[in-house]
């Protein structure tokens, strides 16, 4: 049931009108006063790249870059070079890291290296291969592999390098 007009009937042209143009509202005048310190760190805060790995998500084979803060509540297999690592209670992480910060509450199995501070909550279970500046486990994580302490002048691994498990 083609029309002669084309595919589609005309339209009652009647019943569309055109609405009034729109006048944009007059564009504010730039401040010259400074921002306040809390509008700034507001900003910053806006500016995080933070990735979250919901709890029923599953990740393979990523590599994740430019990325400030990952928080895996799910389970994930990926290579990361970040400043924070966090894994929930129930979260897994397979694969390589390298972050300044890690806080494991789920479970993480490869090799990472933190370059400030590894901490493992007492759900916790790391295994493979760990470096680290400093380290607090708490009681009732469990730890095994391949420990080393970073040489604080030049974050080159110490000689020590020790066999945990269950910690």
């Amino acid at each position: 049931m083609l029309q002669k007009d084309g595919f589609f009937r005309k339209r009652d042209e009647s019943l569309f009108r055109p609405s009034p143009p729109i006048t944009p509202a007059p564009a504010p005048a730039p401040s010259t006063a400074p921002a306040s310190p809390q509008i700034d760190a507001k900003l910053d805060a806006r500016k995080e790249a933070k990735l979250v790995v919901g709890p029923d998500i599953k990740m393979k084979g990523a590599e994740i870059t430019d990325c400030d803060t990952l928080v895996v509540e799910g389970r994930m297999e990926a290579t990361l070079d970040s400043r924070v690592l966090e894994i929930a209670e129930h979260g897994v992480f397979q694969g390589t890291i390298a972050v300044d910060h890690a806080e494991i509450r789920g479970r993480f199995e490869g090799e990472i290296t933190v370059r400030k501070q590894l901490i493992i909550h007492g759900t916790g279970k790391v295994s493979g291969k760990i470096r680290y500046a400093k380290i607090k486990i708490e009681e009732g994580a469990e730890i095994s592999g391949d420990l080393a302490v970073m040489d604080k002048s030049a974050t080159s691994l110490a000689a020590t390098t020790k066999r945990v498990a269950n910690a």
